[in-house]
């Protein structure tokens, strides 16, 4: 476990809006290995942040103010930034409502630690036994956001994105263009887009929710076309960098003709059966052929693009990378 391993540097940063009812358990639970423990008052109107300063003797235990509510994704990256000014090594978010466990904290640390991941993330989907205690409509809209998420993100072993115990090496966290990323609660889907265009290695980390009398803040049905609209963006975006900007290879070739192939096979079947259907023009062997093939073949070349998509999850963690170059740039200076 962490507290058994050499010393480093862990802040735990916590979000706070409407969790006064909660926020002093959460507080106590935070393990004794944590460094540091950064409360973001994102404008809560019951005004969490002055009722930490008043209960908390922990001299471990920090502030900051929003003077206007930015959402979670925006008092996420204010922790981060805080914790990466104060030197600390690795940032985890926990939120102040009590759903997530601060004793799982060392389960997500490990992995960066040990060098094996850059970003960690908590996934409830991982046993089915843990789903029993999930409201049913959280149960359905995890596993259709799970899926949009895969495409859009580049990283198909992923699931539960938009859970929010997560953690991160801030030597990553500092490589991120962090004007761009979503400050709405689409921040845990576009941070992993922005891990991928980084090749930051993602691992889930196993976990059970904790559900009790606290009022979540999420709004399915205003939040619904947003993450359509951010997804549908962010696939875009990854697969014409990935594929187009930073690399080209057979795949790019197939993204690139594969579509055309389909839809020109779909509009020129559509045309011949409405001639056909209305018309009363008979279609050729010819015909069907010239719109059936390319359909084929085009679909054949998207699932091979996927495939290839599939197995081009980033592998090597950034975080060794940047600490080889950090030491290759001291030797040159010495």
């Amino acid at each position: 476990m962490v507290d058994t391993k050499p010393k480093r540097s862990i802040a735990v940063v916590i979000p706070c809006y409407q969790v006064k009812a909660h926020i002093q358990r959460v507080l106590e639970a935070i393990p004794d290995y944590v460094d540091a423990v950064i409360c973001v008052d994102d404008a809560c109107p019951e005004k969490s942040g002055d009722y930490i300063k008043s209960i908390s003797r922990d001299e471990r235990v920090s502030v900051y103010w929003h003077d206007q509510n930015q959402g979670v994704g925006g008092a996420m990256l204010t922790g981060f930034k805080a914790a990466q000014t104060a030197g600390h090594e690795i940032a985890v978010k926990i939120d102040g409502d009590g759903q997530m466990d601060p004793s799982l904290i060392s389960l997500f640390v490990d992995p960066i630690l040990e060098g094996e991941a850059d970003y960690t993330k908590g996934n409830r989907f991982w046993d089915s036994r843990s789903l029993v205690s999930m409201p049913k409509i959280r149960v359905v809209g995890n596993a259709i956001l799970g899926f949009l998420n895969k495409f859009s993100s580049g990283y198909w072993r992923i699931m539960d994105p938009t859970n929010g115990y997560v953690a991160i090496h801030l030597s990553v966290f500092q490589l991120l263009d962090t004007t761009k990323i979503a400050s709405s609660y689409f921040f845990e889907s576009d941070m992993l887009f922005r891990l991928n265009i980084a090749r930051a290695v993602v691992k889930d980390i196993p976990m059970d929710a904790r559900y009790g009398d606290e009022v979540s803040n999420l709004k399915i049905h205003k939040i619904i076309l947003p993450f359509l609209c951010g997804h549908a963006r962010n696939a875009l975006k990854r697969l014409l960098y990935s594929y187009l900007i930073r690399d080209f290879s057979l795949a790019s070739i197939e993204l690139i003709l594969g579509p055309i192939l389909l839809c020109f096979g779909t509009v020129f079947g559509a045309w011949h059966w409405y001639l056909s259907s209305f018309e009363g023009l008979q279609a050729t062997s010819g015909q069907v052929m010239l719109a059936a093939l390319p359909m084929i073949v085009g679909l054949q070349l998207l699932l091979s693009a996927l495939n290839f998509d599939i197995t081009n999850e980033p592998k090597v963690p950034l975080q060794r990378m940047i600490k080889r170059k950090s030491i290759l740039d001291t030797q040159e200076k010495c």
